[in-house]
């Protein structure tokens, strides 16, 4: 079926009104209209026509949309459809060819209207039906921040989180009904913030400043490696460094990380970029708390989490598009299930510290190839009232590319 049946139709605080001559004519012939409260609301009460509101889940609203195929259908939906909206989820399950989209300003495009903002030049996210913890990320210095906000309560968790790393004199405007006629702004800083009168529906804006002293964690690879709680299974940050740079991450991309320790390489994995994904399996059970409290302490509360003893935990998981193994290298059969697990031109990456696992290395290393090298760091510490250089112990490295 290639006729367009269902229409999806921004609509903002002005309501019916403010909907362009197209969007109006959609909304009008539509047999049924769809929409949360707030937006069914707006619709006239003569209005006899069916109406649905949106079900929790939405997986079910979204199947009976998909089981009326073929009816006028119209949703209505805050804003622009496809700016974290449900215009997405719903390209996701029926063919673009049976819709059509026509998206009003988006909240975004409003506050920056409204704070004379480059949208270009600032970074946007999304806290609805997120963890609050993945605004932990984006947080640096200078930078300008928009954020949907889950509710009421959201400002005041942004400002204590803020104020937790450092960031105590950012900026925050709180924007409530944009582009109503109930529009407010509400200003304050992340230390002195203290407003609870908030509007259920509002963004924020951040204007980061950090306080003196302050150090701002990068989102190149290699964090400080007191960054983590770690029972001592951590990747050392000189090698973190080094991992992530053969592993090479890029938008979109699936890692497993295999012998996960506290987290370090999955989380810096994912902080590349905000698409990238990870799943850090590991089997000891306070290692697992140390994963998760870092993930989202770190800004990456989307991590996959897995429980297990690889290489058996292993085989029913999506396929990778990069592996590390930071633990377990001599595990019978662990690079057999990677090797067949991993996409083609997809990287392998390994890294050890004893002999046996020097061996392991070197048989796999003859089977598919690959380069290995050994990292060798040395820090300077104090030796009386001098300094000398201490070692650690030399990291011996294997990388291949599956072709």
């Amino acid at each position: 079926m290639t006729q367009k049946w269902l229409s999806v139709v921004g609509i903002g605080e002005d309501g019916l009104q403010g909907l362009s001559a197209i969007a109006r004519s959609l909304f009008h012939r539509a047999e049924v209209i769809i929409g949360g409260h707030r937006h069914l609301a707006m619709l006239p009460p003569h209005d006899q026509r069916e109406k649905i509101t949106w079900t929790s889940p939405i997986s079910t609203s979204i199947a009976e949309i998909i089981h009326r195929r073929g009816q006028l259908i119209c949703v209505l939906a805050s804003g622009d459809p496809m700016c974290y909206g449900i215009g997405v989820t719903l390209t996701q399950q029926i063919p673009l060819e049976e819709i059509t989209i026509i998206p009003a300003p988006s909240t975004f495009s409003l506050a920056c209207a409204k704070l004379g903002w480059s949208l270009s030049e600032t970074e946007t996210l999304s806290l609805c039906g997120r963890p609050a913890s993945v605004f932990q990320s984006y947080i640096h210095p200078k930078a300008k921040l928009l954020i949907l906000s889950e509710g009421k309560d959201t400002p005041a968790i942004i400002a204590e989180m803020l104020t937790k790393r450092g960031y105590s004199g950012s900026k925050i405007t709180v924007l409530e009904h944009l582009g109503g006629i109930h529009e407010r702004v509400v200003e304050g800083t992340a230390a002195s913030w203290s407003e609870i009168e908030i509007a259920a529906l509002n963004a924020i804006a951040v204007n980061c400043v950090a306080d003196s002293g302050t150090i701002p964690l990068p989102r190149l690879a290699g964090l400080p490696d007191h960054a983590y709680h770690h029972d001592g299974q951590l990747t050392k940050e000189e090698i973190r460094a080094v991992t992530l740079a053969k592993l090479a991450p890029t938008p979109g991309e699936l890692l497993w990380d295999v012998g996960a320790g506290c987290g370090s390489i999955s989380i810096e994995w994912m902080r590349t970029h905000q698409r990238c994904q990870a799943m850090a399996i590991e089997q000891n059970s306070s290692r697992l708390g140390y994963i998760a409290d870092n993930a989202a302490a770190l800004g990456t509360p989307h991590l996959k989490i897995i429980r297990g003893k690889a290489p058996a935990i292993l085989k029913n998981l999506p396929t990778p598009d990069a592996i590390f193994i930071g633990g377990g290298v001599t595990a019978a059969n662990l690079f057999d299930v990677c090797w067949t697990a991993l996409r083609p031109g997809g990287r392998l990456v390994a890294n050890v510290v004893t002999i046996e696992g020097e061996q392991t290395l070197f048989q796999w290393y003859e089977q598919v190839g690959g380069s290995l090298t050994r990292i060798a760091i040395q820090r300077a510490e104090p030796i009386g009232k001098f300094l000398g250089w201490r070692g650690m112990s030399p990291v011996t490295q294997w990388m291949v590319i599956k072709n």
